[in-house]
Formats: structure tokens, C-alpha cells, sequence
């Protein structure tokens, strides 16, 4: 598995993908050939050339090549990616149809669809069709029932506290972030880091191990290092591999706890009982509402009673907002040195000095028994290598 953390592996992406064990990657992206299948060079109205897409790489001789070659290495994907990985496959119009279908032949589950729009697209300078503005991507588990990562709440606090939707908005690669060459661009397909960046954050963790089987400029690598992941990338041609490679060297990777999913944890569930036991809060002592309006008291086996209402912090509430719900943790006070502070601020105490604390001397506990196990391992060990030593004498 080491031999193929953090390395671009030169050659044809079907042939080396042979050589890697099944259930190898967390994640892997795959931005293919596209199969354009451009022929006739093509100009802007001033008559200045268009630097398109006619690289060798993505010349095929029929549809039935470009499918057979699809199928192919989607199946050493498929193959590589763990039980509960998925798979990330962009594409055009030329191309991302006739992939999907492979793709759900192979057995691959579909999850999305994410559409790409492109929010500077290149014209359609003969103004003989709509402006292409938008590629797809396809995100799909290895099977059906796979337990795969999502990142739900953290992809929705980046959008604004709104569910993140299928259709991303992000500019093609341009300015300083396209790579050039001898002032020419390094590859004609490079991926802005934007895309990467929200496609990795979402459906990856730290220390993963991402997987790029067409890598071109790198920019799965480059974002995988910056978040903290491991990468493998694919690569044909050495002069994308040197790209490639200078880039990573600049990447600073992320400091760990900046790569904490930390939204994502639920904090551990706290009885309103359990503040009693520990006294934190009084039996016989009064909740207030926040401006002090209403008030209950508090009886020993945690309820509350509001003038002939007996129930819980949350019902309680409930009634008096004349509400279905209410959560008591954020709408009941105590009054402590003439202030009054949230119920809720004393469950966090309570969290952090007996479960956060328990939780941490376990852990050393265990750390102490793997040690000792760990040394005893050694000296058994050196005890079998004595004896056999004297056998052998």
C-alpha cells in the first residue's frame, strides 16, 4: 500500500492499474479522454486560432474503441476501490453518456449528478449552436448498498447554511492558476483547483487515499495535498509527470485541526437529570425564559412544573411558546450571581469535565495496555530467538 501513497506512477493507466491490490482507494477521481473528436482547426472572429483540445491522447478511432477502452479501465476502478469508496467521472456531452452507461453496467451506483457550470465559458465563436457552458460529473458508490462518506453538514455550512446543490458555479481554469510553459498552456484540460477543493471535501477524510487515473497537471495531487489526503496519480507522459511534480513541491499541506470535520460530530447525548446528580443545577431552584417572562421549578426527578403543568425542560417550553417543540437546553436560564446563564452552557461544562475527561483517560489507559502488550511481544520475541540460538549450538 506505501509504494503507492503520494507518488505519480508513469504509463498506460489500464496497465498499471493491474499491478495495485483490489480495495486500494478511499476515492477516486477520473477526469478521461473526452473523444471530442475535432478535426478542423478553429478560429475566433478576428481570425486568431482557438487553443483547443487536439491532443493525441484523445483520438479515437471509432466509438466502439473509445467504449472499449472506457469499459476497460473502469472495471481496474472499480476493482482498486474499496467496499465503501466512490468514484468521481467528469466528461462533455461528447463523452459523459456513453460512460454513465458503462459505468452502471460495471455495477457502479449512482449517487449524483453534478453539473458544472462554467461561469466564463468559451464562446461558440460560429454561433452554429447553443454556448456549452456546463460539463458533468458522475458520483457513484462501488455497489448499491455501500456506506460511503458525505460530509453533509460541512458541505452545507460552506454553502451558506443551505443544502449544497448539483449545480456548482465555478470559473474554468485561467489567469495565474492555468499553468503555462514557455508561456503556452501546460495542458489543455487542467481542472480548476475550486472543483477538486469541493469534490474531495466532501466525500473524502484526512489521511485518505485518492486515486487519479488520467493525473495531466496534477490538480487532484495539489488539492489532495493541501487537504491532507494521500494521492496516486496515472500518467502517460513524463512532461506532465516534471509539471506535475514541480507543483506538488510548492503545495504547504493544511495544518490538522483546520481538517477537522468538526460540524459533523453530534455532541454526546446529556440527561437534564444528569446536571442534577452533579449539581449543577438545584432541586427546588427556577428556570427562567430569557427575558425572565416565565419561570418553572425544578424537581428532583428532573421535570419541571409551570403552574399546573408537570414535564420535561422541553415540553414545559413547549407549552408556554404554545408550540409542538421547543428545545429546553437554549430556552431555559438559572440565575447565577444576579445573571442569567443558559442551561445549555452548563451542559457543555458538564461535557468537557466528566465524558471529554473520562474519554481521555481511557485513551491513555488503552495507549498504557498497547505498550505493555507491545513489550512483551518483544521480549518473547528475544526469549524464542535465545532458544533457538541454543538449539542450533
Amino acid at each position: 500500500m506505501e509504494n503507492f501513497k503520494n507518488v505519480i506512477l508513469q504509463g498506460d493507466c489500464i496497465e498499471v492499474l493491474k499491478n495495485i491490490p483490489d480495495n486500494t482507494y478511499d476515492i477516486i477521481f477520473a477526469d478521461p479522454p473526452y473523444n471530442l473528436q475535432l478535426k478542423n482547426e478553429l478560429y475566433r472572429p478576428n481570425q486568431t486560432k482557438v487553443d483547443g483540445v487536439f491532443d493525441e491522447w484523445d483520438k479515437f478511432d471509432s466509438m466502439k474503441d473509445y467504449d472499449d477502452f472506457s469499459e476497460k479501465w473502469l472495471a481496474e476502478c472499480r476493482r482498486v476501490l474499496k467496499e465503501n469508496g466512490t468514484i468521481w467521472v467528469i466528461g462533455s456531452y461528447h463523452n459523459i453518456f456513453r460512460v454513465g452507461a458503462i459505468m452502471q453496467n460495471l455495477g457502479f451506483w449512482f449517487l449524483n449528478d453534478i453539473i458544472w457550470v462554467k461561469t466564463n465559458p468559451m464562446p461558440n465563436f460560429k454561433g452554429t449552436r447553443f454556448n456549452n457552458a456546463h460539463e458533468t460529473l458522475i458520483w457513484a458508490s462501488k455497489n448499491k448498498g455501500s456506506s460511503y462518506t458525505f460530509h453533509y453538514k460541512s458541505l452545507k455550512a460552506f454553502n451558506d447554511d443551505l443544502q449544497m446543490r448539483s449545480d456548482w458555479h465555478i470559473p474554468i481554469c485561467s489567469g495565474n492558476e492555468r499553468i503555462k510553459v514557455n508561456g503556452q498552456k501546460a495542458h489543455s484540460t487542467q481542472k480548476p483547483a475550486e472543483l477538486l477543493y469541493r469534490v474531495i471535501l466532501s466525500s473524502s477524510n484526512p489521511n485518505d487515499l485518492i486515486l487519479d487515473p488520467f493525473n495531466g497537471s496534477g490538480t487532484t495531487a495539489a488539492v489532495a495535498k493541501r487537504l491532507g489526503r494521500n494521492y496516486t496519480g496515472i500518467e502517460k507522459e513524463s512532461f506532465y509527470i516534471e509539471v506535475t511534480n514541480e507543483r506538488l513541491q510548492k503545495i504547504i499541506p493544511l495544518e490538522k485541526s483546520l481538517l477537522e470535520y468538526k460540524i459533523e460530530k453530534a455532541p454526546p447525548r446529556v440527561p437534564f437529570g444528569s446536571l442534577l446528580e452533579k449539581g449543577f443545577i438545584k432541586i427546588g431552584e427556577n428556570l427562567y425564559s430569557k427575558n425572565k417572562d416565565f419561570k418553572a421549578q425544578v424537581l428532583a426527578d428532573g421535570s419541571l412544573i409551570y403552574e399546573e403543568l408537570v414535564a420535561s425542560i422541553h415540553k414545559v417550553g413547549a407549552f408556554i411558546l404554545n408550540k409542538e417543540s421547543c428545545n429546553g437546553w437554549t430556552y431555559w436560564f438559572v440565575e447565577r450571581d444576579n445573571q442569567l446563564i443558559s442551561i445549555d452552557s452548563l451542559r457543555k461544562e458538564y461535557i468537557t469535565k466528566f465524558i471529554q475527561n473520562e474519554q481521555t483517560i481511557v485513551k491513555k489507559e488503552n495507549n498504557k495496555e498497547s505498550v505493555a502488550e507491545m513489550n512483551e511481544m518483544l521480549k518473547k520475541i528475544v526469549e524464542d530467538a535465545r532458544k533457538t540460538k541454543t538449539l542450533t549450538t
